[in-house]
């Protein structure tokens, strides 16, 4: 047989068994069969890399890292649902939907409400080419990567399917693999995640596809976008039973039901079978079943009139509060947690609770000793609701965060208008101090190649580096003597500490992880500040009337340069070689007042490059296409962003013009 039949061949009835398995939980052969396939279909696209499509089912992982996210516009917006939370609130739904209806007659679907991540797939001519998230509800993220490793969402639709579908639904974690991912996090002291909701969202937004193939993730239909060229059924019911002919998975526990009371019996049904799903649910959704009826209905504010969401209730219990205890997080967020007497919320044992800050403190006037109703909504985190005041001890005493951080003795500061306090130990607070290093070598900053998270966790572990400062003060022997480490690999790492000397002020800046100092704050700060002392004794007045300095940001910079040991670790930094151009910017800013907006696949520079390109040069670098946009610069695949500029008539830039204008 011809080899290129031969792997169509494969890949048919490959798809074929994943559509059995995963979409009709049929499967109709053995695991060790299916591999057998699979490795047959692997060897065969190795030797012959060709005749490799994007829609074989080998190609699920083995994409580039991305750096960052870029975004996702929803021609038709993801709206999210209003919330029930009694049988009232149900039955006020009803009647508003009766009124409107002028009929009492109205059928439903009822869904489980699954608690993960909403997400939204585009298939062209068959193929899946985008996933983004819901965002904002008008635009979201483009996690196209990451989705096409989620096992049950098809790469390629099956039967006769539309030119262009949108498919939306939820990507979601098991309980079983989220389980093991906290036992896996715990093992290698990690941070455990709070919920599979979390854990999923975590997992989905990973930069690293290889990463989040690990995960194990699962994706529901629930329904459709933009759909072009087909009749699609006039009931929402069988346009699911639709999206599943052509290879999704939905949930099998819809149901469609007639009138309000039946609703409800499936909200009591669902709820008794809560603990003994695969997947976590926080309630169930009723929607009009009718598509006309839906149309009629349409839609208020950000939300469908036909669909509401009736969440189950908190789950509660009463305990002793034994003491506050206070953590730092990875931003220096000063965060005071209860210590519980462990009490059994739910099936599941809490001994540990959220008090979010002083001010939620202080309103909920909480104290240790104190005896408290602890609860956990939506499966959360559990938070403290209320105290006993009558039950409190007489010698109790208002708890107020510490003015030191408990980590390293820094300043623990409040700015004015933010509820969190925070650490400004910056560089040299252990709680920080993996997060901090980690920014510090990223592509926006010192751009050190080969030095990554677990390399950093590594190092950090065997306490060679402290600070950023102690990266540039390694030795070959040192790192050659690490875990999958060796000589070449030490000379690479060596290499690209060296090479990332030579940087730019603003990559400097930025890579000292100054709060509220992001890429193009260093950028403004470069720009108007000749040398790094300038900066470290400016003003807080000085920086808030500089243009795209703001208050918050200014006492930030202020903050930062008062702390002895971060003016201790520049200096090092600095003893150690770091250089960079003095700035003559001022003298060049040919784009100051343009707005531009990059769109596409750019070939000769990535996005962040061009980004800098055009700060640097004065201009103003926007997500949005606007009236006030100047310039689109249109790379390769540029989707409705470059359409949305020809309707407004801006200037359409191609790479190659572009290019022209920054040199």
């Amino acid at each position: 047989m011809e080899i290129s039949k031969k792997i169509q061949q494969l890949r048919t009835i490959i798809n074929e068994h994943n559509y059995h398995y995963y979409v009709l939980d049929d499967p109709k052969i053995s695991d060790d069969k299916y591999d057998i396939l699979m490795r047959e279909l692997q060897e065969l696209e190795s030797n012959y890399p060709e005749l490799i499509t994007i829609d074989s089912p080998t190609q699920r992982v083995g994409a580039e890292p991305l750096s960052i996210f870029t975004e996702i516009i929803h021609t038709i917006p993801m709206l999210s649902l209003n919330n029930a939370f009694s049988e009232q609130e149900v039955h006020d739904f009803a009647k508003r939907l009766q009124e409107n209806l002028s009929t009492e007659a109205i059928e439903y679907i009822a869904e489980p409400k699954l608690d993960g991540l909403a997400i939204s797939l585009r298939y062209e001519n068959g193929i899946l080419v985008t996933g983004a998230t819901r965002g904002n509800g008008y635009q979201g993220e483009n996690v196209t990567q990451n989705v096409k490793t989620i096992k049950n969402i098809p790469l390629r639709l099956r039967g006769k399917y539309p030119t262009i579908l949108e498919v939306r639904g939820e990507v979601f974690m098991p309980k079983a693999r989220f389980l093991k991912l906290n036992k896996q996090q715990e093992v290698k002291g990690e941070k455990l995640f709070a919920n599979p909701r979390n854990a999923a969202a975590g997992s989905l937004r990973q930069l690293d596809a290889n990463i989040t193939a690990t995960r194990h993730l699962m994706f529901y239909s629930y329904a459709i976008g933009t759909v072009s060229e087909i009749n699609l059924p006039n009931t929402h019911s069988e346009i699911l039973q639709q999206l599943q002919q052509w290879g999704l998975p939905i949930a099998k526990q819809n149901q469609v039901l007639t009138g309000i009371n039946e609703c409800l019996q499936y909200y009591r049904q669902i709820l008794s079978q809560r603990d003994a799903l695969p997947f976590e649910i926080d309630g169930v959704v009723y929607k009009v079943n009718n598509i006309e009826q839906q149309e009629i209905l349409g839609f208020i504010s950000k939300a469908p009139r036909w669909a509401i969401a009736h969440k189950f209730l908190a789950q509660e219990a009463l305990t002793k509060l034994l003491a506050i205890k206070v953590q730092v997080g990875r931003t220096g967020a000063i965060t005071p947690v209860a210590k519980l007497e462990p009490v059994n919320v739910g099936g599941v044992t809490v001994s540990h609770a959220t008090l979010h800050n002083q001010d939620e403190i202080n309103r909920k006037d909480i104290r240790a000793n104190d005896t408290v109703i602890v609860r956990r909504a939506g499966d959360v985190i559990p938070e403290v609701v209320k105290v006993l005041v009558e039950k409190r001890s007489p010698d109790s005493k208002p708890f107020i965060l510490p003015n030191k951080c408990p980590a390293c003795d820094s300043e623990v500061i409040r700015v004015r208008g933010e509820a969190v306090a925070r650490c400004t130990g910056g560089l040299i607070c252990p709680a920080q101090r993996q997060q901090a290093l980690q920014h510090f070598v990223s592509r926006q900053a010192m751009d050190i190649d080969g030095l990554g998270k677990q390399l950093i966790a590594q190092l950090v572990t065997n306490n060679l580096i402290n600070n950023p400062a102690d990266i540039y003060y390694l030795t070959h022997k040192q790192l050659a003597g690490l875990e999958r480490m060796g000589d070449k690999s030490a000379d690479n790492v060596m290499f690209a500490i060296e090479k990332s000397k030579n940087t730019t002020f603003a990559r400097f800046l930025y890579a000292l992880g100054i709060r509220e100092v992001g890429e193009s704050t260093a950028n403004i700060l470069a720009d108007q500040f000749n040398n790094l002392d300038e900066l470290k004794n400016a003003t807080e007045n000085k920086l808030k009337g500089i243009m795209g300095i703001g208050p918050v940001a200014a006492k930030n910079i202020v903050n930062f340069f008062q702390q002895p040991n971060n003016i201790e670790i520049i200096e090092r930094l600095r003893t150690a070689g770091l250089n960079w151009p003095v700035s003559s910017l001022k003298n060049e800013q040919v784009l100051a007042g343009k707005t531009f907006v990059l769109t596409g696949i750019l070939l000769q520079m990535t996005r962040n490059e061009a980004k800098a390109n055009l700060q640097k040069l004065g201009a103003k670098v926007s997500s949005n296409i606007s009236k006030k946009t100047d310039y689109l610069v249109a790379g390769e695949k540029a989707g409705s962003k470059l359409k949305k500029a020809r309707n407004l008539g801006i200037k359409i830039l191609k790479e190659a013009d572009f290019i022209d204008i920054i040199k």
